[in-house]
């Protein structure tokens, strides 16, 4: 695979050349407790040496439903209030958790000097959609309603998220735009999941590495948005982001969701609204969560946190 990181290179082989002793089963045929249960190991795995000067403290907030589990992280040295980065994990809406995105989380808190509120919501199939998206909605509402407990200043908070995690954010950066009691400073968006209306090049294109094409049909089909009335919550293609926060995209090379994310912040720009756009050509999808794999890692998970730094200076 020409042009990808030499060291995502040499796992992806590793990966591949075990597949073919022992192939996996479709993900249909696979409890997904299961399913998430691989997926945490794996993830834990690979991301072993996150900073161990940052706080770390586990507590409930709102959701859409009642209260969800979340983590604050609070980096050493960091003054109150301090500017708050309310995060939502990756997985498809399936899978991911507080455990598996742990040491990313530990990583921009230390390298913003800002705390981090990770939100643990409600997962597809047994929540479906609306379900994660009640959640993070309420959860951010939570954390302006008590940014005081929470030693957050209340003009400095954001929301981000990666894959899935990243729609997620947009979606509540842009159902609280007109909210003037809860103004977002700021949306950090990572290798989002947009999902476009029309299946763009790149996941025409791009079957895996690590997101295939199967596991994103998977993923569609557990959360069961489409066709929902309130669709449009997730499926962001068409929904109008006129005076949405400033917003940090990232994108990958080699991530089927390339397109979309780079067509979002097109989208974001044209609106008038400040963004900026990064994209790492060599690397994958979910590449912030596997940070001993590669030294690349570490070098983008740095860039995205001196843009949040500066965002909630």
């Amino acid at each position: 695979m020409s042009g990808i990181d030499a060291d995502f290179a040499a796992m992806i082989e590793q990966q591949e050349a075990a597949a073919r002793v022992q192939p996996a089963p479709p993900l249909d045929a696979i409890p997904p407790d299961m399913v998430r249960a691989g997926y945490r190991m794996q993830r834990q795995a690979q991301d072993q040496n996150a900073p161990k000067d940052v706080e770390a403290r586990d507590l409930k907030v709102a959701g859409g439903a009642g209260e969800v589990p979340a983590r604050l992280y609070r980096p050493a040295g960091v003054g109150d209030p301090s500017g708050l980065l309310v995060y939502f994990h990756g997985g498809g809406f399936v899978i991911g958790d507080l455990e598996t995105h742990d040491g990313h989380c530990r990583r921009l808190a230390a390298g913003s000097g800002c705390r981090v509120l990770a939100v643990d919501y409600r997962l597809a199939p047994e929540h479906p959609f609306p379900a994660g998206h009640d959640d993070a909605l309420a959860a951010t509402k939570w954390a302006f309603d008590h940014a005081a407990d929470l030693g957050a200043d209340p003009r400095r908070i954001a929301v981000g998220g990666d894959s899935a995690g990243g729609n997620l954010a947009a979606s509540v950066a842009l159902d609280l735009r007109d909210d003037p009691q809860r103004k977002l400073a700021f949306q950090l968006l990572l290798y989002p999941g947009i999902w476009p209306d029309e299946e763009t090049q790149s996941r025409k294109d791009l079957d895996g590495p690590v997101l295939t094409r199967a596991a994103l049909e998977w993923f569609d089909k557990m959360l069961a948005a489409t066709g929902h009335p309130h669709a449009h919550r997730a499926l962001l293609a068409k929904r109008d982001v006129e005076n949405a926060p400033p917003a940090f995209v990232v994108t990958a090379g080699f991530d089927p969701l390339k397109d979309e994310g780079r067509e979002y912040a097109e989208r974001l720009s044209a609106a008038g609204v400040p963004t900026k756009h990064v994209e790492y050509p060599s690397l994958v999808h979910d590449f912030y969560i596997m940070a001993d794999v590669s030294p690349a890692v570490a070098a983008a998970g740095e860039e995205a946190a001196a843009a949040l730094k500066a965002a909630l200076a």
